[in-house]
């Protein structure tokens, strides 16, 4: 089995993320934990330095984009082991076992680039999903109607899961595994986005390689959404930053038009109105 590497990005949330340590340190399945403190404004990369040890890294990432800490902890790990399997994990997640880890460490093999567990976000189950067109992207910043169109197009149907390792476009970002071998042939991750639509992006990157995604529909974590997130960035700006991801997406990995574009625009303008008018009456 290849050794196992264990990446949390911290920002702001030293609580969190070592609630999750504590979770995991212990785990002999893991070889390095490396936590990359993402030029937090706060405390937290001289209270997370206290908590290394030989297992354990802490090391600080001078650029707040989430793709870059990625970077920084995978290229970290690969330095000291050369090829090895990555874990990257929010800070905001919980695993139920060792078990859970070593299920799918082992089955990160043959051409799977990327493997994640289900993820259990407040009852919610996520085990991957299509990867949408211009068009669905554009339905998705409808206003009133954009969950609708989320719910009928972020979804495989469920008698698509006829395995228990399944292939999927995407798997959730919030937990998943790299085969570093894979990340080193993509060039790792897109640090051109500051939050959201990475895990995209890396479903679109690996699609000109021999490796794919899949979903191991036996193993289970726990997804505490938005916990870090809520913490340190208003609704408003964590709309505006998703929306810029969106169309940095757009614009370098799907096919579109002016057409596309304008109205990928004018939609996530009009959601924005609607989002200061609701601010406005709350």
């Amino acid at each position: 089995m290849k050794k196992l590497g264990f990446v949390i990005i911290n920002y702001n949330d030293y609580e969190s993320t070592k609630i999750l340590l504590d979770n995991i340190k212990d785990y002999k399945a893991i070889n390095k934990i490396v936590i990359v403190d993402n030029n937090s404004t706060d405390n937290s990369f001289n209270k997370l330095k206290k908590l290394e040890d030989k297992n354990i890294e802490i090391i600080k990432n001078n650029n707040r984009s989430y793709a870059s800490g990625l970077n920084k902890g995978s290229k970290y790990l690969i330095n000291d082991y050369k090829e090895l399997n990555i874990i990257f994990s929010n800070s905001d997640i919980i695993i139920k076992d060792e078990e859970t880890l070593k299920k799918l460490n082992s089955n990160l093999k043959e051409n799977i680039g990327v493997l994640a567990p289900t993820i259990n976000t407040h009852g919610v189950i996520s085990k991957g999903w299509p990867i949408p067109t211009v068009g669905k992207e554009i339905l998705f910043n409808i206003p009133l109607i954009s969950r609708y169109y989320r719910n009928k197009y972020l979804n495989y149907e469920e008698g698509y899961y006829k395995d228990n390792i399944m292939k999927v476009d995407v798997v959730s970002g919030c937990f998943f595994l790299v085969n570093s071998k894979a990340l080193e042939e993509i060039n790792f991750f897109d640090e051109n986005t500051k939050l959201y639509y990475e895990e995209n992006i890396l479903s679109k990157k690996l699609e000109k390689t021999k490796y794919y995604e899949a979903v191991e529909l036996d193993t289970e974590i726990i997804h505490n959404h938005s916990v870090t997130i809520d913490k340190n960035i208003t609704n408003i700006n964590k709309y505006k930053i998703l929306k810029e991801s969106q169309r940095y997406y757009v614009i370098n990995y799907l096919k579109y038009n002016k057409f596309n574009l304008f109205l990928l625009d004018f939609t996530n303008k009009l959601s924005l109105i609607i989002l200061y008018i609701r601010k406005l009456f709350k």
